[in-house]
């Protein structure tokens, strides 16, 4: 376990060389794994030791900075890289009833989870990371629910509402820091739904998924010292802290698979997906035929 340490005053500037191996890296290493964040990279490539890239937040910049440049000159495609903090909302419309009726049938969904007797949901306090797990999410159906930080009320109520008078129970796994901000923020997600749980006679089955402190040690993550500066900083009984985005991108999506399958297993998963497809087949020939 590597411990993220504060940054010297002064650094020399990168050589040419030294800058094309770090570019080699992180083009490498986001195509190979993609989608990722730009802190994964970091994280990565201070794993992998590549020249110049100091466990600070410096060293992150530099990254960020370097990535940057790698997308604008066309070498990084702009699709490996994850960021789900910033996004528009639009109504979806159509040139008329026609193209909509195709749209509908192209993009067809079954609901994999109409016989079960509960509804997974993925909890994530990083925003970022949302474009991380969504492949994995949308395959099974899954709301993936980032909420930035800590939960709002409104969040966690309608999360539970929509669960009323279903028979089902919701089954939550959520995904923060390994921080005393992290900590709290699952607390305070676990005592809104059991809360609102128990209001709306709601069964809710919560999981604190990651990060733990077991995952730390036993994936090697790199850490970074513990804050201190509060009252409540000084309540988290550890000397470091790691960030979800230290996880490298394949194993905490391997870990959000492998939660699901608890509940929806692989063989049962392509089952259903066949039988989605062919109900798609189906309503295309049928959209085919009339419009």
């Amino acid at each position: 376990m590597s411990v993220y340490q504060a940054s010297p005053l002064k650094r020399r500037r990168a050589t040419k060389d030294e800058m094309e191996v770090r570019a080699q890296f992180l083009i490498g290493y986001a195509v190979e794994h993609a989608p990722v964040t730009v802190r994964q990279l970091f994280y990565a490539a201070t794993v992998a030791a590549v020249p110049g890239i100091e466990k600070t937040e410096a060293g992150y910049n530099k990254v960020q900075a370097q990535v940057l440049d790698l997308r604008r000159a066309g070498r990084l495609p702009y699709d490996t890289i994850s960021d789900a903090t910033r996004y528009m909302r639009k109504p979806r419309t159509y040139d008329g009833w026609e193209a909509a009726l195709r749209n509908t049938a192209q993009l067809y969904r079954k609901n994999l989870w109409a016989d079960s007797e509960v509804e997974v949901e993925i909890w994530l306090e990083k925003s970022a990371l949302a474009g991380v797990l969504y492949p994995v999410t949308s395959e099974f159906d899954v709301p993936l629910m980032p909420t930035g930080g800590y939960t709002s009320e409104t969040f966690a109520y309608g999360s539970v509402n929509n669960m009323r008078d279903t028979g089902k129970t919701l089954v939550i796994y959520a995904l923060y820091d390994f921080d005393r901000s992290g900590r709290d923020a699952a607390y305070s997600l676990h005592e809104k739904v059991d809360r609102f749980g128990a209001e709306f006679d709601v069964p809710v089955w919560f999981h604190q998924l990651g990060l733990t402190y077991d995952q730390v040690i036993d994936l090697e993550l790199p850490t970074r010292p513990a804050k201190k500066n509060t009252a409540a900083d000084r309540r988290w009984p550890y000397d470091f802290a790691a960030e979800l985005d230290a996880i490298p991108p394949d194993t905490i999506r391997d870990i959000v698979r492998d939660a699901i399958e608890e509940h929806l297993p692989a063989c049962e998963l392509e089952h259903l997906k066949r039988v989605e497809q062919a109900e798609r087949e189906t309503l295309m020939r049928f959209i085919g035929r009339d419009v």
